[in-house]
């Protein structure tokens, strides 16, 4: 099955290059005067890849974890990247530079380099694991780092969401890995994280929706990506968010959703739920940037909901007995 772009789980491209060393026959890698031209690059101390290798985040991953031998590993936002965790780039999104590939030795000296950022931090044997060639950490102890890393807790709680929306982890994993860390550095930010998260959402922006809705719109915490069914048991919507007491539902719309085709499929998927009685809201792209603005949207919307017993309502949670199997085969 083709993943659509935004999906929470990619594909590990197929044409990445492994670094090299120098091999003076040329056969095998360049040699001494072919790594100096403009046909090879330098990867790291002593490694080459050809210059025209792929742009992909994965081909940078390989070319750094590729240093790393019998201690140590890819971690943070890398680790899960190379796992297939889509939303894990390696680009600072406010400056659009690329990250550095970080590096845990557990300990151990490694050559430094701009490309890499380096740790010394511990590194349990168990948390590290072979993935296509290439020693990365475990996604728990990826996303642990990823989260000291940014030392935002709204960005961390995207970062586990997104972690586990590609099936890398749970937030149960992740929150019994988290409470055995006791003495590590930022780990009271990673606990407040483990305790937001476990949302189920799939993209970071719907994060950001629902953290709006709970900490800035002072709201009940929501259910996110949850399906709606009529009482026929028809699917009325997978919903992006939804308050389940008053009736509520909140949508976030990205660029795809301008499209002609998906854009008339909105419309007539925000009438089935208003048949049904559910007050929507929506929030486009940019909107996040001014959050009272959308959390001012999101109480008017509430304040506007039914509020109907659930013995009033025409939709429900309950899901048929078809739905497991037509939702598991479309990846859902």
């Amino acid at each position: 099955m083709d993943l659509h772009r935004w999906h929470p789980r990619c594909v590990r491209p197929c044409d990445l290059v492994a670094p090299v060393p120098r091999d003076p026959t040329g056969a095998l890698g360049p040699t001494r005067h072919q790594a100096a031209g403009p046909r090879w690059r330098q990867t790291s101390h002593g490694l080459y890849v050809p210059s025209d290798a792929p742009a992909h985040p994965e081909q940078r991953i390989l070319e750094q974890g590729s240093r790393i031998r019998a201690h140590g590993a890819v971690t943070g936002w890398a680790s899960l990247r190379w796992q297939e965790a889509t939303f894990f780039e390696g680009i600072d999104h406010a400056t659009g530079e690329l990250l550095p590939v970080p590096l845990v030795t557990g300990g151990h000296d490694l050559r430094p380099d701009g490309r890499v950022l380096l740790s010394k931090a511990q590194l349990a044997a168990g948390e590290r694991e072979l993935v296509a060639g290439l020693w990365v950490t475990v996604a728990t102890r990826a996303v642990f780092d990823e989260v000291r890393r940014h030392g935002a807790l709204r960005q961390g709680v995207v970062d586990v969401e997104m972690a586990i929306a590609a099936g890398l982890m749970t937030i149960g994993g992740f929150r019994a890995y988290v409470a055995q860390r006791n003495a590590w550095t930022a780990v009271a930010l990673v606990r407040d994280v483990a305790a937001a998260a476990g949302l189920r959402c799939r993209s970071p922006q719907e994060v950001r929706m629902a953290l709006v809705w709970m900490w800035d719109a002072g709201l009940p915490r929501p259910l996110c990506n949850v399906p709606l069914f009529d009482r026929s048991e028809r699917l009325i919507a997978i919903v992006d968010l939804l308050d389940v007491e008053a009736g509520c539902v909140g949508e976030y719309q990205g660029a795809d959703h301008k499209e002609g085709g998906r854009h008339r499929d909105d419309v007539a998927r925000e009438q089935r739920l208003r048949d049904h009685g559910l007050e929507c809201f929506e929030v486009v792209g940019g909107d996040l940037q001014d959050r009272d603005l959308v959390a001012k949207r999101m109480t008017a919307a509430r304040q506007r909901s039914l509020f109907q017993a659930p013995t009033q309502r025409t939709w429900t949670l309950q899901q048929p007995a078809w739905w497991a199997d037509w939702a598991a085969a479309r990846g859902l």
